[in-house]
C-alpha cells in the first residue's frame, strides 16, 4: 500500500474568490412587491449600451422592517424590469373582447383616443366614469386625478387591501403597519390579527410573531380558517366569512356599554 500522504499531488489549487462583486454599485431602496416594503440592496451593472441593469437584489439587513430578510416574490423584482411579458408599448384590442388580439400603438395615438372617450364625459357628466387602478406607483395620484376630472368614483388596489389598515393603524396607534412603521413587539402583551391574508410571505409578520411567542405574548387570531398565522395563535375565533366588522362593532359596543373605554385618552 502506497502512504498517499508523502505523495505529492499532482492537483493544481487554484485560488477561487468567492466575493466578486454583483455590480459596480448597490443602491437602497424598498421592495414593492408586496406591502411589508422590505429594505433591499439593488445591485447595479453597466451594460454595453452605458446603462445600468439591474443584476441581483437581496435583502438590507440594516433595514429596521426586515433586516435582510427577503421573500422569493422581492427576489424576483428584477422581472419587473426584464420579463419577456413587460408591456414596450399601449396597446389597442383588435379582436373581439376577451380574444387577446391586440396590436402596439404610438403614446401619441393612445392619449388621442383616451381623450376622445373621456372629454365628452367631462363636457356633460364627470360622475358617468369610473375607474380602478391596481398595485403601482400611479395609485398615490389616483384620488387627485379623480377629483381634478369630477368623478367621486375611483379605487385603487390598497383601498382593498393595504391601505384601510394603515389607516386603521394612524386612527388607533399612531402609526400604519409595514409601510410606515410596524407594531411594538418588543413590549406588545396581547397581539390580535383580524383577517390577515397569506397571500405573500409577509416576512415582517413572521418575524415578529416569532418574537411574540418567544416572549409568551398572547396572540388572538379572528379569520374563517385556521391556517398559517391563525395556526400558531393562542386563541382562534373562526368567525363566519364577511362578519369581521360585526364582531368588531359588538366589541365596541359591549365596551362603551361597560364604560370599559378611557374616553379622556382618545379625546
Amino acid at each position: 500500500m502506497s502512504d498517499c500522504g508523502n505523495e505529492e499531488s499532482a492537483m493544481t489549487v487554484h485560488d477561487v474568490s468567492l466575493n466578486e462583486p454583483v455590480g459596480d454599485r448597490v443602491a437602497k431602496t424598498t421592495c414593492y412587491m408586496c406591502a411589508c416594503r422590505c429594505g433591499i440592496n439593488v445591485h447595479l451593472r453597466a451594460g454595453a449600451d452605458g446603462h445600468e441593469k439591474i443584476r441581483y437584489i437581496e435583502g438590507n439587513r440594516d433595514h429596521p422592517v426586515n433586516r435582510g430578510v427577503l421573500c422569493a416574490k422581492g427576489s424576483a423584482g428584477i422581472m419587473q424590469h426584464y420579463s419577456p411579458a413587460r408591456l414596450r408599448a399601449p396597446l389597442l384590442r383588435t379582436g373581439p373582447r376577451g380574444s387577446g388580439e391586440m396590436k402596439e400603438i404610438s403614446w401619441d395615438e393612445a392619449l388621442e383616443l383616451a381623450v376622445s372617450w373621456m372629454k365628452p364625459l367631462r363636457e356633460t357628466d364627470p360622475k358617468k366614469l369610473a375607474f380602478f387602478t391596481g398595485r403601482d406607483q400611479s395609485q398615490s395620484l389616483t384620488a387627485w386625478w379623480a377629483q381634478q376630472f369630477g368623478t367621486p368614483n375611483y379605487a385603487a388596489h390598497g383601498g382593498f387591501c393595504s391601505v384601510n389598515m394603515a389607516a386603521a393603524g394612524i386612527y388607533t396607534i399612531g402609526g400604519a403597519f409595514w409601510e410606515f412603521g410596524s407594531p411594538d413587539w418588543q413590549r406588545t402583551k396581547l397581539f390580535v390579527i383580524f383577517g390577515v391574508a397569506e397571500d405573500h410571505d409577509s416576512n415582517p409578520i413572521k418575524m415578529g410573531l416569532s418574537a411574540l411567542k418567544a416572549r409568551g405574548a398572547r396572540i388572538v387570531s379572528v379569520n374563517p380558517v385556521r391556517t398559517g398565522y391563525s395556526a400558531i395563535a393562542d386563541d382562534w375565533f373562526g368567525i363566519r366569512p364577511g362578519t369581521d366588522g360585526l364582531l368588531i362593532l359588538s366589541l365596541v359596543h359591549e365596551l362603551l356599554r361597560r364604560r370599559a373605554v378611557d374616553l379622556d385618552s382618545i379625546t
